[in-house]
């Protein structure tokens, strides 16, 4: 957890794989502790085929039934099934400038409004965000959800003293 924290969480990520990663690992998350997902992280890479979005779009009944039988990862057939609707949606967000455009067009603009995000979630970014990723056909993206992937990914600084990087 510590090497994470210290390396990973918080570092503004702008790739559509790697966004789309940390949204299908809060999605999983949510629940549970980020404990479990963490450790489960290599066998969800396997699984969901890196987090390749084309890859899992395609995923269909077949895939979801080997997925309820993985043991490495979580086997909700909710966040299975959430999981692979969310790369059908980040693919038709491609044309419109894509995943990461749309993410970080929620970005607080102004230190109050960044002050009152790391204050805890959900904050009016996450929400916002939330509304907007549901109105594209994401699932399992609550507000909630949203705040704590907007801070792994960096969209959130919650560094107390700002990025150290």
């Amino acid at each position: 957890m510590r090497a994470y924290f210290d390396s990973e969480w918080g570092v503004p990520v702008h790739d559509e794989r790697g966004l789309f990663e940390a949204l299908s690992l809060e999605v999983f998350q949510a629940g549970l502790s980020w404990s479990t997902v963490l450790r489960k992280r290599e066998a969800f890479r396997t699984a969901f085929a890196g987090f390749d979005p084309e890859a899992i779009a395609s995923f269909g009944t077949a895939e979801v039934e080997r997925l309820m039988q993985d043991e490495g990862i979580v086997r909700n057939r909710r966040k299975i099934e959430s999981t692979i609707q969310n790369a059908r949606a980040t693919l038709e967000l491609r044309p419109a400038g894509g995943l990461a455009q749309l993410v970080w067009s929620f970005e607080p603009q102004s230190p109050t409004s960044m002050a009152a995000a790391r204050a805890g979630g959900p904050s009016p970014e996450s929400t916002a965000l939330a509304k907007a990723l549901r109105s594209k056909g994401f699932a399992f993206v609550g507000p909630t959800t949203m705040h704590a992937f907007m801070e792994a990914v960096g969209v959130i600084d919650a560094h107390p003293q700002g990025r150290a990087r």
